[in-house]
């Protein structure tokens, strides 16, 4: 396997830390040219000194259209008439809070790196896929089928990764190229503490008279997240699932990863919405309706 992927030439989005640094170090080990997308240099020498020759940090800010330019020109230069085998949209942010609560530059924010970054860098980088006759692997989430209340913002990110997905796999099949998503459950991973963190300082800073309503269910969620995270379970399992997606013969459209994705995804499909709600609500110990 490693032989006939010596050339084979991957792009991955947001692999600094977590998710994305994991699948740039297995693809990297399989015997792939990984290029990792960071943001900061010294988060590309951190990377660079876990993975061989063959890992190659690239600064890549999806939210920034001259950074993913140049980002592009680089690899082009790099890989020439060969393309690019695939193309890992994995740039994430997480939003947490109220929707009533919101403030809407957040929101702006959430779309903006988890959904217009996907489309922008894949705008840029698809001419290379078609070239290499590669593939696309969209990060996804169980949250992108089944929503928590106060992600409300990443579960809408993630449902517009799901469309986005389907409308590329028909719009793309005419060339060959594959496209799917991965969807992870609970993953041992930074972007939660790091979604926590900037929760506490938006209920810290706003000042909405709604606020107030929602401690009581914000503390049950916030407790039900800590609970996720102790059986979360390693980035490790969804970078095998990217590489099978990216090598097997016929990939899946959808990868769930995870036995809670799993099972979130089975209620979601089978259970109606009201019981699906008042589960949810169950399980979540939330207050009765006043």
């Amino acid at each position: 396997m490693a032989s006939a992927l010596l050339r084979q030439s991957v792009v991955i989005t947001g692999a600094s830390t977590g998710i994305g640094a994991a699948c740039a170090l297995h693809l990297d080990a399989m015997g792939f040219r990984v290029f990792a997308g960071v943001r900061r240099r010294e988060d590309g020498a951190a990377l660079k000194a876990r993975g061989s020759q063959r890992l190659l940090p690239v600064r890549l800010d999806v939210t920034d259209e001259v950074s993913i330019a140049q980002a592009a020109a680089l690899v082009k230069e790099a890989v020439g008439e060969e393309g690019i085998a695939g193309l890992v949209n994995n740039a994430g942010i997480a939003v947490a809070g109220p929707l009533e609560v919101l403030p809407i530059p957040e929101l702006r924010k959430q779309f903006e790196v988890n959904v217009i970054g996907a489309v922008a860098v894949t705008q840029a980088f698809l001419p290379l896929v078609r070239i290499g006759r590669g593939r696309i692997v969209n990060m996804g989430s169980i949250a992108g089928r089944a929503t928590m209340p106060f992600l409300g913002p990443y579960s809408m990110s993630k449902f517009a990764l799901e469309a986005m997905t389907t409308a590329l796999r028909l719009e793309l099949d005419t060339w060959g190229i594959e496209v799917s998503i991965v969807e992870p459950g609970a993953i041992a991973t930074p972007i939660w503490e790091k979604s926590t963190k900037a929760a506490d300082l938006l209920q810290a800073t706003t000042e909405h008279e709604s606020l107030p309503l929602y401690a009581e269910h914000l503390a049950c969620v916030r407790r039900a997240i800590d609970e996720a995270a102790q059986r979360a379970i390693s980035p490790d399992a969804v970078a095998q699932a990217v590489a099978h997606a990216l090598t097997a013969r016929r990939p899946k459209a959808h990868y769930l990863v995870g036995s809670d994705a799993k099972f979130r995804a089975l209620l979601a499909r089978f259970l109606p919405h009201r019981m699906q709600d008042a589960l949810l609500r169950w399980f979540l110990k939330f207050p009765p309706r006043r």
